[in-house]
């Protein structure tokens, strides 16, 4: 499964996405979503 990821407000955002992660979801991202969730090594 994917998820698409597109916020503007970047608060909890990484737990956010480590849940979706733990879930066994795929993630997907736009611009700024994207950088914010690459910076701490998320695939």
């Amino acid at each position: 499964m994917w998820a698409l990821l597109s916020v503007s407000d970047k608060r909890g955002l990484l737990d956010f996405a480590r849940g979706l992660l733990e879930l066994g979801f795929r993630l997907l991202a736009t611009g700024g979503t994207y950088r914010a969730l690459v910076r701490p090594g998320f695939p």
